[in-house]
């Protein structure tokens, strides 16, 4: 393919990316196996096109006089982020073959007027909506945290199951693999690879075998605040991919059984219960599934017996803005106001199985105040027999190293963490934690 080519099909991709839900990758692939005749070099710099374009898309719209299709935010991005000149864009606009056509008056206009001063929010990289969030939890570090959860791709984490192998062993695998390898600073059982070129994890030996799995730090972090103890009665209200209910189990056993403990996954969606069950049996856990309704029943017998109920909620996903970066301008005001008013009420169904003495753990994958502390408080003022636990309690846990019990330490807020790709290289998580009363 040509220069041109390329960027006629990175502007066809953004167009199919802002019409649907799907993941940017998902997309990305589709067009691949419907255009064979792309090469892995055309496939490679369409995609970094595309997400070049998808973390600085509030900028690009803005230089483009508020456009949003694919074609106005590639032109956009060859003159802001590429520094190339309008003559330079004109010579990839020509209109031949599979190029893309000419330049529009308009368009011209827009690349040579000269962008003026951004707004903040334009500026930082961020939907417009969320700035005054980020400003009232961050404050003056609020644009520092913007940026950095739309910089370019994470690295990827991965999870030693210690069960099954020592992080010796997976770390030299790994490294006979061809990967570049470093250990997680906060995970004693993290493993860190560079995103690029896009390792392919998943056909390695030691993945099919359960020896390790892909998670992000942050995921792994609040499991093991979490406090999982063996012998004990664990519930992952919302098991989703099932990758903390891996993690539990971990807490639960060590290498070895589960000591004689119940762990119970749990959500609404049966599809995603099913493929929690390859991911058990490939990491040799076992753990009960449980379809729950819409108001929380399924659980009834388990009401006021759990030592820990984990609850990881739904929520906007913000926190992984750095691996998905379409997520963000697709996430509107009322979406999130209908999110909190979900994860309150299922704070309020999983609370009931905690039994006296035993352990809430509210966890999400939000950057957001309105998914985070306002959940929290919600929950907090309808559930007084909750007291919040202080993380500075909860921080002795094997999985955590004496850098994570410190660093932790200075970015809790009492019973609440916060941790992002600011603050700790992870992903963005929030976790509270509580101890209902005996």
């Amino acid at each position: 393919m040509t220069p041109a080519a390329r960027l006629a099909a990175a502007a066809s991709v953004l167009d199919s990316i802002a019409q649907g839900r799907q993941p940017a990758e998902a997309v990305m692939k589709a067009w691949g196996t419907a255009n064979r005749y792309a090469g892995s070099k055309d496939r490679r710099a369409i995609a970094d096109r595309v997400y070049k374009v998808l973390r600085a898309r509030g900028r690009l719209s803005w230089i483009m006089g508020g456009r949003e299709d694919g074609r106005a935010l590639v032109i956009g991005s060859l003159h802001a982020l590429d520094g190339l000149s309008v003559e330079e864009i004109e010579a990839l606009h020509a209109g031949d073959g599979y190029g893309p056509r000419p330049l529009s008056k308009q368009e011209r206009s827009r690349i040579t007027g000269g962008q003026g001063e951004l707004p903040g929010w334009v500026a930082a990289g961020l939907p417009e909506f969320v700035v005054e969030d980020f400003k009232a939890t961050f404050g003056e570090r609020w644009t520092d945290e913007a940026h950095a959860l739309m910089a370019p791709r994470a690295p990827i984490d991965l999870r030693v199951n210690d069960a099954k192998a020592t992080l010796d062993e997976v770390e030299a695998e790994l490294k006979a693999a061809g990967l570049e390898v470093s250990r997680t600073p906060w995970s004693t059982l993290g493993l860190r690879v560079p995103s690029e070129p896009p390792p392919n994890i998943q056909a390695l030996d030691g993945f099919k075998a359960g020896k390790f799995e892909i998670q992000d730090e942050g995921s792994q972090v609040v499991c093991w605040l979490a406090g999982a103890q063996p012998g004990t009665t664990v519930v992952d209200y919302c098991a989703g991919g099932g990758g903390k209910t891996l993690g539990l189990a971990q807490s639960m056993s060590g290498p070895g059984s589960q000591n004689g403990g119940k762990l119970i996954a749990a959500d609404v969606v049966n599809k995603r219960l099913e493929n929690i069950r390859p991911r058990l049996k490939r990491a040799g856990v076992e753990a009960d599934l449980v379809l729950i309704g819409q108001n929380g029943g399924g659980l009834e017998a388990v009401n006021g017996q759990a030592d820990l109920v984990f609850v990881d909620a739904p929520c906007s996903g913000s926190g992984t803005w750095r691996r998905r970066p379409e997520d963000a301008w697709r996430l509107t005001a009322e979406e999130v106001d209908k999110v909190h008013a979900l994860q309150v009420r299922i704070l309020g169904q999983a609370g009931k199985l905690v039994k006296p003495g035993g352990r809430l753990v509210y966890v999400t994958c939000s950057m957001l105040a309105r998914e985070n502390e306002a959940s929290a408080d919600a929950f907090e003022a309808a559930n007084p027999d909750f007291r919040p636990v202080s993380v500075a309690d909860v921080l002795s846990a094997p999985q955590l190293t004496d850098a994570a019990r410190a660093r932790f330490a200075e970015l809790a807020s009492g019973a609440r963490l916060r941790l992002s790709p600011a603050s700790a290289d992870t992903d963005g998580f929030f976790a509270a934690v509580y101890e209902r009363a005996a």
